[in-house]
Protein backbone atom coordinates (compact mmCIF):
# COMPACT_ATOMS: atom_id res chain seq x y z
CA UNK A 1 0.00 0.00 0.00
CA UNK A 2 1.68 3.65 -1.15
CA UNK A 3 1.13 6.55 1.41
CA UNK A 4 -1.10 8.89 0.20
CA UNK A 5 0.95 11.84 -0.13
CA UNK A 6 -0.22 13.96 2.52
CA UNK A 7 1.11 10.87 5.06
CA UNK A 8 4.66 10.86 2.90
CA UNK A 9 4.53 14.73 4.35
CA UNK A 10 3.41 13.88 7.65
CA UNK A 11 6.01 11.29 8.09
CA UNK A 12 8.96 13.86 7.69
CA UNK A 13 8.16 15.27 11.28
CA UNK A 14 7.84 12.17 13.10
CA UNK A 15 9.64 13.43 16.66
CA UNK A 16 9.19 17.04 16.21
CA UNK A 17 8.27 17.91 19.92
CA UNK A 18 6.74 21.49 20.96
CA UNK A 19 9.36 23.40 23.49
CA UNK A 20 7.89 24.08 26.73
CA UNK A 21 8.14 28.16 27.67
CA UNK A 22 8.47 31.05 25.19
CA UNK A 23 10.63 29.28 22.60
CA UNK A 24 8.56 27.77 19.80
CA UNK A 25 9.33 24.83 17.22
CA UNK A 26 10.70 26.00 14.42
CA UNK A 27 8.48 24.10 12.16
CA UNK A 28 5.36 24.36 14.10
CA UNK A 29 5.60 28.74 13.75
CA UNK A 30 6.25 27.88 10.35
CA UNK A 31 3.12 26.13 9.62
CA UNK A 32 0.66 28.58 11.92
CA UNK A 33 2.72 31.70 9.88
CA UNK A 34 1.31 29.84 6.63
CA UNK A 35 -1.86 29.11 7.74
CA UNK A 36 -2.40 32.50 8.98
CA UNK A 37 -3.38 31.43 12.76
CA UNK A 38 -3.72 34.27 14.72
CA UNK A 39 -1.20 33.17 17.53
CA UNK A 40 2.04 31.78 17.05
CA UNK A 41 2.92 29.22 20.09
CA UNK A 42 2.94 25.62 20.05
CA UNK A 43 1.32 25.98 23.65
CA UNK A 44 -1.93 25.84 22.38
CA UNK A 45 -3.73 22.36 20.89
CA UNK A 46 -1.60 21.97 17.57
CA UNK A 47 -3.10 18.69 16.48
CA UNK A 48 -5.39 20.73 13.90
CA UNK A 49 -2.48 22.72 12.99
CA UNK A 50 -0.43 19.59 11.69
CA UNK A 51 -3.23 17.96 9.90
CA UNK A 52 -4.24 21.49 8.09
CA UNK A 53 -0.20 21.90 7.47
CA UNK A 54 -0.12 17.91 5.89
CA UNK A 55 -3.35 18.65 4.15
CA UNK A 56 -2.47 22.37 2.26
CA UNK A 57 0.98 21.07 1.37
CA UNK A 58 -0.75 18.36 -0.67
CA UNK A 59 -2.85 21.01 -2.48
CA UNK A 60 -6.10 19.97 -1.20
CA UNK A 61 -8.41 22.39 0.72
CA UNK A 62 -8.49 22.37 4.47
CA UNK A 63 -12.17 23.48 6.49
CA UNK A 64 -12.46 27.42 7.74
CA UNK A 65 -11.67 26.60 11.08
CA UNK A 66 -8.61 23.90 10.69
CA UNK A 67 -7.39 24.81 14.00
CA UNK A 68 -10.70 22.92 15.91
CA UNK A 69 -10.04 18.94 15.47
CA UNK A 70 -14.26 18.12 15.27
CA UNK A 71 -14.36 21.10 12.20
CA UNK A 72 -12.35 18.29 10.54
CA UNK A 73 -15.70 16.33 10.27
CA UNK A 74 -17.06 19.46 7.75
CA UNK A 75 -14.78 18.51 4.89
CA UNK A 76 -14.01 15.64 2.74
CA UNK A 77 -16.22 12.29 2.31
CA UNK A 78 -17.23 10.57 4.87
CA UNK A 79 -15.54 6.94 5.11
CA UNK A 80 -17.72 4.17 6.38
CA UNK A 81 -14.34 2.90 8.49
CA UNK A 82 -10.66 3.88 8.50
CA UNK A 83 -8.39 3.63 5.36
CA UNK A 84 -4.55 4.14 5.32
CA UNK A 85 -4.22 7.91 5.40
CA UNK A 86 -7.88 8.87 6.61
CA UNK A 87 -8.62 12.00 8.59
CA UNK A 88 -9.97 10.56 11.65
CA UNK A 89 -11.68 12.69 14.60
CA UNK A 90 -11.55 11.64 18.12
CA UNK A 91 -13.16 12.89 21.22
CA UNK A 92 -11.64 13.41 24.43
CA UNK A 93 -12.32 15.34 27.76
CA UNK A 94 -12.15 19.18 27.08
CA UNK A 95 -12.12 18.48 22.83
CA UNK A 96 -11.09 16.43 20.03
CA UNK A 97 -8.05 15.27 18.14
CA UNK A 98 -7.10 15.04 14.82
CA UNK A 99 -4.78 13.09 12.99
CA UNK A 100 -4.12 10.32 10.35
CA UNK A 101 -4.98 6.60 10.49
CA UNK A 102 -1.43 4.54 9.80
CA UNK A 103 -2.47 1.55 10.82
CA UNK A 104 -4.14 -0.81 13.29
CA UNK A 105 -1.92 -2.90 16.14
CA UNK A 106 -2.22 -6.34 17.01
CA UNK A 107 -5.13 -5.37 18.88
CA UNK A 108 -7.28 -3.49 16.53
CA UNK A 109 -6.96 -0.12 17.97
CA UNK A 110 -6.12 2.36 15.35
CA UNK A 111 -2.60 4.02 15.05
CA UNK A 112 -2.65 7.14 14.37
CA UNK A 113 0.12 9.74 13.20
CA UNK A 114 -0.71 13.14 14.67
CA UNK A 115 0.49 16.06 16.06
CA UNK A 116 0.37 17.20 19.70
CA UNK A 117 0.23 13.60 20.85
CA UNK A 118 2.49 13.04 23.87
CA UNK A 119 3.49 16.87 22.71
CA UNK A 120 4.87 15.85 19.71
CA UNK A 121 4.49 14.37 16.29
CA UNK A 122 4.38 10.75 16.29
CA UNK A 123 2.43 7.62 16.00
CA UNK A 124 -0.17 6.54 18.64
CA UNK A 125 -2.30 3.75 19.23
CA UNK A 126 -6.17 4.74 20.11
CA UNK A 127 -9.41 2.78 21.14
CA UNK A 128 -11.84 2.69 18.15
CA UNK A 129 -14.61 3.91 20.74
CA UNK A 130 -13.46 7.08 20.95
CA UNK A 131 -13.95 7.99 16.69
CA UNK A 132 -16.19 10.30 16.05
CA UNK A 133 -15.71 10.20 12.61
CA UNK A 134 -13.46 9.33 9.37
CA UNK A 135 -12.99 11.64 6.35
CA UNK A 136 -11.48 11.66 3.21
CA UNK A 137 -10.37 15.05 0.97
CA UNK A 138 -12.75 15.45 -1.79
CA UNK A 139 -10.62 15.72 -4.31
CA UNK A 140 -8.46 12.92 -3.73
CA UNK A 141 -9.09 9.29 -5.07
CA UNK A 142 -10.64 7.41 -2.71
CA UNK A 143 -9.27 4.74 -1.23
CA UNK A 144 -9.26 1.23 -2.97
CA UNK A 145 -8.99 -1.08 0.02
CA UNK A 146 -9.66 -0.65 3.81
CA UNK A 147 -7.09 -3.29 4.95
CA UNK A 148 -5.00 -1.38 7.41
CA UNK A 149 -1.28 -2.54 7.84
CA UNK A 150 -0.49 -3.89 11.98
CA UNK A 151 2.21 -1.52 13.46
CA UNK A 152 3.61 -2.34 16.47
CA UNK A 153 2.37 -0.62 19.47
CA UNK A 154 3.67 -0.49 23.18
CA UNK A 155 0.22 -0.83 24.27
CA UNK A 156 -0.25 2.28 25.97
CA UNK A 157 -3.64 3.94 24.66
CA UNK A 158 -3.48 7.96 24.11
CA UNK A 159 -6.07 9.16 26.20
CA UNK A 160 -6.06 12.83 26.37
CA UNK A 161 -3.74 14.98 23.37
CA UNK A 162 -3.96 18.68 25.07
Amino acid sequence: MQDPVWIVEARKYIGQREIKGAKTNGFISIWLKTLKAWWSDDEQPWCGVFVAHCIQSAGLPIPKNWMRATDWLSIGKTLPKAALGCIVVFSRKGGGHVGFVVGKSASGNLMVLGGNQGDEVRISEFALDRVVGYRWPSVAPLPERYNLPIIESDGNLSTNEA
